[in-house]
């Protein structure tokens, strides 16, 4: 069966024989198989209908490269972007979004999301994310039985039983399609500072050998630990292009100034001149930038490095480069394996550990196969190159084998009830209803089978009833059991979907009259700004508008024990001068945040401004935040790329 101009594999026929009949599907492929190409047929095969197509992804890079590349394919009359801080042409035939922001359609029954034939869930194995698995869980929950879905993902070990849940609790046929070969197979190799590229075995039997003492300083020889640059000059010219996976951005850069100082490549004129074209028409302050400065010196020798820290008009720029085939070596954090379609001929991993948000840890085995899948061009390799560095004193050979021998790790429910969700169930079912509902997740499937009602009623209301508690303490629901209903401030807060409470109490109250549009602003910025040990901020504001704020936080019994709003004198490093029409390069000179970082702060506080204006029903505070979205969009002009 041929698409478009390509012979199909086997998989993709099964997949679009079970759309055809209007089944949903879960594929199970490896990396660069050619999952997209179904998901391209489900948009022909509804070309000429009146029905729509939402596609999902993980991640806004993911969502932003996809919209750009069904622009081109269908136009982009046809194509819409919905990503929280950036939203194109909604009403289109092909609506891409952020999974974050279908679950916060579907839960709350968004008009927009009516007609639907198909939703298509990338990436649908993040369901095993601790923090934001729950989200693509929710999201076929709450989807209309009428809907389709098309689950994409790389292995899945557990993919039937995914498929039973799915089925199970939207009364339609779901087809499971495994494949398990690859276009291109993979080469795993390990690279240890005595032996070079060598087999895990060989380093296994090599750390089995006594050490030796040295004589003269009477102690033992240690091996120092693996060096990119060794890494490479073994794997040689004829293996590149590669992608040199690091889990910190620091070194990626570093990493990379370090390899362009070698001669390991040289100089290519046609990327210098690609680059100063790319550059020409941004903000001059880009060139002043530490990382456009260590870019354009790597880039020119055919090096780079791509990290969330970087703004978006370089993260741009490597991209093209690396597709052109001029890149040879490129430095990469772990987000750059999430959907963006850019194979490279080998894989590094300069360590198999990664902090995670919460400790250290060695990475499991799907999210191994997940990064080391970017190995193997199809149509141009014929294999894949995955080399991982180990240390010696450190190597352990049976959880090194476990992680990267083959993808063993199933997914697994992380189903959490929100505040948001509590407050939709409320307002849109009944206490029967809601009960039923919660017996759907993947949890209890897991648990019981088919058979919900073996859940026992007290498991499975205690986070609900505590979360109801909550609510009626503070007036966001009222009535007892079986007659609970929303308050206004109930409402607000159910079209809100992070931060419900504390945003209920700001902006579903006279609180808010109390505000002007940097007070706004400053409380946004604590409530979206991560804070780290090593931030650093040159220059606060403490000023009568911050202290007022203090004041007035210290007077309401939820918000003044919001700790997020700790951090306020802070934040004043990042909102005041944007108040005061200062530019965002003027900005990154008071922190050491990147700026990659510094417009992920103001790209959230836009975000909740969209989300706030749609929950509030008052002129007046429409108003502030158009004034506070206008404040914040000026700063990111010129740097804000889709």
């Amino acid at each position: 069966m041929k698409f478009k101009t390509f012979t199909l594999d086997p998989f993709q026929e099964q997949s679009i024989e079970a759309i055809e009949n209007n089944y949903s599907v879960v594929v199970s492929a490896p990396t660069g198989s050619g999952k997209t190409l179904i998901a391209e047929f489900i948009i022909d095969k509804h070309k000429n209908d009146d029905k729509r197509i939402i596609y999902t992804a993980p991640i806004k890079a993911l969502s932003n490269q996809k919209y750009r590349d069904f622009s081109k394919l269908y136009g982009a009359e046809k194509v819409g972007l919905m990503t929280g801080d950036i939203v194109i042409n909604p009403h289109a035939k092909i609506l891409i979004m952020t999974t974050e922001i279908y679950r916060n359609m579907a839960v709350s029954k968004d008009e927009e999301i009516t007609n639907i034939a198909y939703v298509i869930f990338d990436e649908i194995h993040f369901i095993n994310d601790i923090e934001r698995g729950y989200v693509w869980e929710e999201s076929i929950i709450y989807s209309s039985e009428k809907i389709r879905f098309l689950c994409l993902s790389a292995t899945i070990p557990n993919a039937k039983e995914f498929s039973d849940w799915i089925q199970a609790i939207k009364k339609h046929k779901v087809v499971t399609v495994i494949e398990t070969k690859r276009n291109v197979p993979l080469e795993v190799s390990f690279y240890d500072d005595e032996l070079g590229i060598t087999t895990l075995e060989k380093i296994r039997l090599a750390k089995q050998i006594p050490q030796y003492r040295d004589r003269k300083k009477g102690r033992f020889n240690r091996v120092p630990p693996p060096n990119h640059l060794d890494v490479l000059k073994e794997l040689g010219v004829e293996k590149t292009p590669c992608l040199y996976f690091h889990f910190s951005r620091h070194a990626c850069q570093q990493n990379a100034l370090a390899l362009s100082q070698t001669e390991m490549f040289k100089k290519d004129l046609e990327i210098v001149t690609y680059v100063n074209k790319k550059l020409k028409d941004a903000p001059s302050d880009i060139n002043k930038l530490k990382s456009t400065q260590i870019l354009k010196q790597t880039l020119q020798k055919g090096i780079g490095f791509h990290h969330a820290g970087i703004l978006p008009i370089l993260k741009e720029l490597v991209e093209e480069l690396f597709s052109l085939g001029k890149i040879k070596v490129l430095y990469v954090t772990e987000t750059f394996a999430v959907g963006i379609n850019m194979p490279a001929k080998t894989v590094c991993f300069d360590s198999l550990r990664k902090f995670d948000g919460r400790n250290f840890r060695n990475l499991n085995s799907k999210e191994f196969f997940q990064i080391a899948g970017r190995a193997g061009r199809r149509g141009i390799d014929t294999v894949g190159y995955v080399v991982v560095a180990t240390y010696r004193p450190s190597f352990n050979y049976n959880e090194i084998k476990a992680i990267t021998d083959r993808d063993i790790d199933p997914i697994e429910s992380q189903f959490r009830l929100s505040t948001n969700s509590v407050l939709n169930l409320i307002d849109q079912h009944t206490p029967s209803q809601i009960e039923y509902i919660l017996r759907l997740s993947f949890f209890s499937y897991q648990k019981f089978g088919k058979d919900f009602a073996k859940v026992p009623t007290k498991v499975l209301l205690a986070r609900y009833n505590s979360i109801v508690r909550r609510l009626q303490k503070y007036g966001y629901i009222i009535g007892k059991e079986n007659k609970l209903t929303l308050t206004d401030k109930g409402y607000f807060s159910s079209k809100v979907y992070a931060d419900e409470i504390t945003l209920g109490e700001i902006f579903a109250t006279d609180f808010v009259d109390k505000l002007d549009d940097y007070q706004i602003l400053l409380l946004l910025g604590a409530l979206v700004y991560e804070e780290r040990e090593n931030h650093e901020f040159k220059q606060k504001f403490k000023d009568d508008r911050m202290i007022k704020v203090w004041k007035l936080l210290g007077k309401s019994e939820w918000l003044r024990k919001e700790k997020k709003f700790e951090s306020l004198e802070m934040v004043t490093t990042l909102i005041r001068p944007v108040y005061d029409n200062k530019s965002f390069f003027d900005i990154l000179l008071l922190t050491n945040l990147l700026e990659g970082d510094l417009i992920r702060v103001y790209a959230q506080i836009l975000d909740r401004v969209g989300q706030i204006k749609k929950a509030t029903v008052r002129s007046e505070v429409i108003t502030k935040l158009n004034n506070c979205q206008g404040i914040i969009e000026r700063v990111l002009e010129g740097l804000w790329i889709i």
